[in-house]
């Protein structure tokens, strides 16, 4: 049985033998214990006791993405990302990736515009090798110069496959040039082909030698483990790097993120299906106002039954297809909307139906039974992220990034599912205005 069947069936007999008893905390009570920790180093360990699988879940991530870039080196966190996997001092290329595979685990990284995630889930009396090879990667990176040009190369082949295969990209980046008026904040994660070649080993070793310390780390543990033994190996593999000397403030961002509408055309010739993109710049993501955006997100996007899907492809078949919700990058956010219609006039009249939605949600209270789904729908998808081992140090990982007090996730939920159809009113009114970016997708 692979881990994947493995946690599906454990967590299904744990689930029929407690009642889903996790869910059923008292306001005020966090969902599950954890702790949290910090060494001499400036390392943040997080952890949190789950007995219910024979699994644990490292979580190592970095406060650097995108955002932290200088002009001339975009993708350059991202080169970074799967330069971790090529090799430290006492780990071969690719060899972290064999000894998770070997051990019947599973792993992954991802970048965004201001962290860098690794994460791995396996039996947990592997831990000590999952500690040991993040630890070796954390102090000594193989960033050799035959290293960094191949992993330069895979990326830069990447990144043509993309631009060939998928003809809206362009407008995405069309679209975020005009929503994000800052190089911080606009341009790829995976960057440019021209950055990319021009980027060097010193380059790439001063970034890493930069944010790749403990000091702007955080290690999150959790599943079947004992928090004394687990402090341990901790302090055994992690406490003697060094952190770093000087690092630098997250950046801020230096555009006009209150512009006024924008409207362009984007034209490509593969493109066989018009469509658009609409974007409204709303508030930071630690404003209140963006507790009630998140619920209005669920309103227009969250799944069949939301109203943006309902109107536009099961009612009026308006749409071929479309997405939505909000993006955050770091200290900002934006609603971001895609559509792709059948033709130039389905586009039209799809583009008119969606602003009749914006603006009904802008004037009508919405039904208390349309309220009450939302929130259910919106509590589900929060306690879900406490199921598994994984799942679970995602979550805390992602909360304490974000600047959240860790110690109040109850309270946390409670703040969406005390939300009124009044305050949905007043915050559609605020944010969503005409002062919108609007590009348009045609072929030639």
């Amino acid at each position: 049985m692979n881990l994947k069947r493995l946690v599906i069936f454990c967590l299904m007999v744990h689930f029929v033998y407690t009642g889903f008893s996790q869910v059923k905390q008292t306001e005020g009570q966090e969902p599950f214990p954890f702790s949290v920790h910090s060494l001499k180093n400036g390392l943040t360990v997080i952890l949190s006791r789950d007995d219910n699988l024979p699994l644990v879940t490292v979580v190592c991530a970095y406060k650097v993405g995108s955002a932290y870039e200088k002009k001339g080196e975009a993708g350059m966190a991202h080169l970074l990302e799967n330069l971790m996997f090529m090799g430290s001092r006492n780990v071969g290329p690719m060899q972290h990736i064999r000894f998770i595979h070997r051990i019947g685990g599973e792993f992954n990284a991802v970048t965004s515009w201001d962290r860098t995630l690794y994460y791995q889930t396996v039996s947990s009396n592997q831990l000590p090798l999952v500690l040991w090879l993040e630890s070796d990667r954390m102090n000594s990176l193989n960033l050799e110069y035959s290293t960094v040009e191949e992993t330069k190369n895979l990326l830069i082949e990447t990144l043509k496959n993309q631009n060939k295969e998928d003809p809206f990209r362009e407008s995405m980046l069309v679209f975020d040039r005009l929503l994000y008026p800052d190089f911080a904040y606009n341009h790829p994660i995976i960057g440019s082909e021209e950055d990319l070649k021009s980027i060097t080993v010193k380059d790439v070793r001063n970034f890493y030698n930069t944010y790749y310390k403990p000091n702007n780390a955080v290690l999150c543990i959790t599943g079947n483990i004992d928090e004394e033994d687990t402090l341990n190996l901790v302090r055994k593999y992690f406490s003697t790097i060094d952190p770093s000397k000087n690092v630098p403030p997250a950046p801020s961002f230096k555009g006009d993120f209150t512009q006024e509408k924008q409207e362009q055309i984007s034209i490509n010739e593969a493109i066989t299906t018009p469509g658009f993109r609409l974007g409204y710049r709303i508030c930071s993501p630690y404003s209140n106002d963006f507790y009630i955006l998140s619920m209005i997100d669920y309103l227009l996007f969250s799944g069949e039954s939301s109203r943006l899907y309902k109107r536009l492809v099961k009612r009026n078949k308006l749409a071929l297809s479309m997405g939505g919700g909000i993006e955050k990058r770091r200290d900002l956010a934006a609603f971001k909307i895609f559509v792709l219609s059948n033709n130039e006039a389905t586009k039209e009249i799809a583009k008119k139906a969606l602003f009749s939605e914006i603006n009904r949600l802008k004037s009508y209270l919405i039904p208390d039974r349309e309220l009450i789904k939302i929130k259910n729908m919106y509590k589900s998808d929060y306690m879900e992220n406490f199921y598994s081992p994984e799942k679970r140090a995602l979550f805390l990982t992602q909360y304490y990034l974000s600047g959240n007090d860790i110690r109040d996730l109850r309270g946390e939920l409670n703040k969406y599912l005390r939300i009124n159809s009044s305050e949905i009113i007043g915050i559609m009114n605020r944010y969503f205005t005409e002062n919108h970016v609007l590009v348009e997708m045609r072929g030639k």
